[in-house]
């Protein structure tokens, strides 16, 4: 609502100011989400392991600039001061939502870039670029990217659990939510946790204070109402727990646990295993 008395205006400068900090909350949440793919994990008892990815990684701040930019300004009404009845919007009304649109917009940008180590989500170029540097670390054997944030990519990876393990990790990011994170204990066991193939990733409390196309992932058409894909683990080890619908099944010596990861999964992805000492 556009309100041109000077306590409105003092208002609206607040809320434009706390909508830059939400948004920089939101994409510290959120920034990468799963599309269509396959993901495959191989914990054995030695304590070697084996990770894939297949399919498509969608980066947040690159589609929401693409949605941003698919969307025109739009005034918003006018009221009365009066009466509090709508009216219509003088000339200079409409200048003055304008600007701050456009600097609501500037402001969300440049967030994202303060946390996406300088890469500007604005930029038509910034996936292909992402894109280059990934395809330049060890792992990453395809990038490419198809547009609107969205990426195709082959990762694979493997070696010994006497270290965490965390898939996707980027270089020059200050952060980047976890799709799969291993942690191997002391007495052998290791916990294998998946929260962004969960409910709980795409959804932030900063959310709610982003208006219109900025409220991130989870709206309508979203990076979570895209998520198809299944997430395995194989293992000759000892299941101590996990969240799975059906439990293990056997494959020869290895027992697996699957996981359908859509916007119908209850909950992230979550087991602990007993390997040997």
């Amino acid at each position: 609502m556009h309100l041109p008395s000077p306590r409105a205006d003092q208002a609206r400068r607040a809320l434009a100011v706390l909508t830059a900090g939400a948004a920089a909350l939101l994409l510290a949440a959120c920034f990468f989400a799963p599309g269509r793919f396959s993901s495959r994990l191989d914990v054995n008892a030695d304590h070697s392991f084996a990770f894939r990815y297949t399919g498509e990684l969608i980066m947040i701040p690159l589609k929401e600039e693409a949605d941003k930019a698919a969307q025109p300004f739009q005034p918003e009404d006018c009221y009365d001061e009066d009466s509090f009845e709508v009216r219509a919007c003088t000339e200079d009304e409409i200048a003055q939502q304008k600007e701050d649109w456009s600097a609501k917009k500037g402001s969300n940008t440049d967030a994202a870039r303060a946390l996406l180590g300088g890469i500007d989500p604005s930029d038509p170029e910034a996936g292909h670029e992402l894109a280059r540097k990934l395809s330049r670390r060890q792992g990453w054997n395809k990038v490419a990217y198809k547009g609107r944030g969205v990426f195709d990519v082959d990762y694979a990876v493997s070696g010994r659990l006497d270290h965490d393990f965390v898939f996707p990790t980027f270089e020059g990011f200050p952060m980047a939510n976890a799709f799969v994170q291993i942690t191997p204990r002391k007495d052998g066991s290791v916990r294998i946790n998946a929260p962004t193939f969960g409910p709980d990733a795409t959804s932030s409390p900063a959310a709610g204070l982003i208006p219109g196309n900025l409220s991130g992932p989870s709206k309508d058409g979203g990076p979570a109402e895209l998520a198809d894909g299944t997430f395995t683990i194989h293992t000759d080890g000892k299941i101590l727990a996990n969240n799975t619908d059906e439990g293990p099944a056997s494959d020869g010596a290895m027992q697996v646990l699957t996981w359908a990861v859509n916007p119908r999964i209850p909950a992230a992805p979550t087991a602990l295993l007993q390997l040997k000492p």
